[in-house]
């Protein structure tokens, strides 16, 4: 409102000054217009001021937009059973690191725009309209011309911006992938053929994002044009009725001022647009990954871990290759490891992600002394477990500083002898104090993979999964810790 008050209230004194100026050559002084110029200075200088606040406000305000947003989308993502979130990542990576970011151009941009032409163009041709019908009717008949050419140029570019969109996360997902794996492929003597993939990938998005630059661009020329053309009729119109007396100096001067000032917020919505087309495409995206609905619902029940048995009763898993597992029968009693064999693929993990209630069985069920699991309270429950992950996780820092993420030990060089891991340590340069990159740089594949002792724990069942051949268990001197032993299996 302050903007588009200033920008018609600034425009009619500059005009009534010139004109005056122009026409009477004996107030051709400054000191007489000390007033009207004090009034003009005083609204640039609001304009101005109302501008940068504006700008400060959108900038805040869209970056508690995006940290909100990219919260809801972790939070929703995490949420989900282990396979969705394996399938999710990638999307939700590339929306939390990069696209949101897209939305700061629509918040501090195309939303101010909007608003700025639902006030300030009305306005001016009301304003207009009070000093000359004519050009009112030139102002009224090419002024839908640019809305026109706006919506052809949006449903032109919508999916150019969802596609680049799904381009740079296939190219992130690529690239990350290839990096984690780049010791490998050296080994195996394959680092040329990803190489080659990733730069047509990237060739390919960059194709894509220069033909979204070409459109915009062009786009910007239409509309461009056609302002300039709406206001040039209505300078040739004032021009001629000036010349031919039809018309005062200070009304023309006030008309062609105002005239660039309709076609202006328009002229910027069509600009902001393209800006803010890849933070939309991100946002609905990320709405989509919110709004997915939960795939089960949590229950309330409890259950002490502790002396209570676990069975699984013809447990089956649906995947893309069948059911993994399937129709597994099995008793887990305390006090006792339990080994879970198979070959790759026959639902090991799946299993044991039942059983921590992370994943939905597609028929069977867990019971806990009884109790379904899927009607236990997760939080109850998932605090009496350890959950050890195919791929643990291992934060940058020292190898001391990852053993004791959950808590001091007492005895941290008996604990990593108990677990097996003092001969992984006897390689490291500095022992204990060997510092890891993120996700474990620093240690081999193998000896990453070897972290699968747990956090403190009072459990009083341990299942561990084998892949090919049983692997021996046993306890370790801490609860809840299990390593090679050279006892026999425990079968499923």
């Amino acid at each position: 409102m302050a903007i588009s008050g200033c920008a018609i209230g600034s425009a009619v004194v500059l005009a009534g000054i010139v004109a005056r100026v122009v026409a009477d050559p004996s107030t051709r002084h400054l000191g007489r217009w000390l007033g009207p110029l004090a009034i003009l200075l005083a609204l640039w200088a609001i304009r101005a001021l109302t501008h940068w606040l504006q700008a400060r406000l959108g900038q805040r305000g869209a970056s508690a937009v995006i940290a909100d947003l990219s919260g809801q989308v972790l939070t929703a993502v995490t949420g989900r059973q282990p396979r969705q979130v394996a399938a999710q990542r990638d999307a939700a990576a590339v929306l939390v690191t990069r696209g949101l970011d897209g939305l700061r151009p629509y918040f501090t941009g195309y939303l101010p725009a909007l608003l700025l032409a639902v006030i300030l163009t009305p306005a001016t041709v009301a304003v207009i309209a009070a000093y000359d019908m004519k050009s009112t009717a030139i102002v009224v008949i090419t002024l839908p011309l640019i809305p026109i050419f706006m919506v052809l140029i949006g449903l032109a570019t919508a999916d150019r911006s969802t596609a680049a969109l799904a381009a740079m996360g296939t190219l992130q997902a690529r690239l990350l992938d290839l990096i984690a794996g780049i010791p490998t492929l050296r080994a195996l003597g394959r680092a040329v053929g990803p190489e080659q993939r990733i730069a047509e990938l990237a060739a390919a998005h960059r194709r894509s994002a220069m033909a979204t630059l070409r459109v915009a661009f062009l786009s910007a020329l239409v509309l461009e044009l056609l302002a300039t053309l709406g206001v040039a009729l209505v300078a040739v119109s004032i021009g001629l009725r000036l010349v031919f007396g039809q018309m005062s100096l200070a009304t023309g001067l006030t008309v062609l001022l105002l005239a660039p000032d309709v076609y202006w917020p328009l002229r910027r919505i069509g600009v902001e647009f393209h800006a803010a087309q890849d933070g939309r495409a991100a946002a609905a995206q990320a709405f989509a990954l919110i709004g997915e609905p939960a795939s089960t619902t949590a229950g309330i029940r409890t259950v002490a871990a502790r002396g209570a048995l676990i069975r699984i009763e013809t447990l089956s898993v649906a995947s893309r290759d069948g059911r993994s597992p399937d129709a597994l029968t099995a008793v887990l009693e305390p006090g006792r490891v339990t080994v879970l064999t198979g070959r790759n693929g026959a639902g090991k993990s799946t299993a044991l992600q039942v059983i921590a209630g992370l994943t939905v069985p597609s028929s069977g069920r867990v019971t806990v002394a009884g109790i379904d699991v899927g009607d236990l309270d997760p939080a109850d429950w998932r605090r009496q477990l350890s959950w050890l992950p195919q791929r643990p996780v291992l934060v940058p820092g020292t190898v001391r500083d990852n053993l004791v993420l959950f808590g001091d030990l007492d005895d941290l060089e008996s604990a990593c002898t108990a677990a097996g891991f003092d001969t992984v340590l006897a390689e490291l340069p500095d022992g204990l104090d060997t510092v890891l990159g993120r996700g474990g740089v620093g240690l081999s594949l193998g000896s990453g993979s070897g972290w699968d002792w747990p956090v403190p724990s009072d459990l009083t069942h341990r299942c561990c999964s084998s892949t090919n051949r049983p692997r021996t268990w046993t306890r370790s001197p801490r609860a809840g810790c299990c390593g090679p032993s050279s006892t026999g299996p425990a079968r499923v």
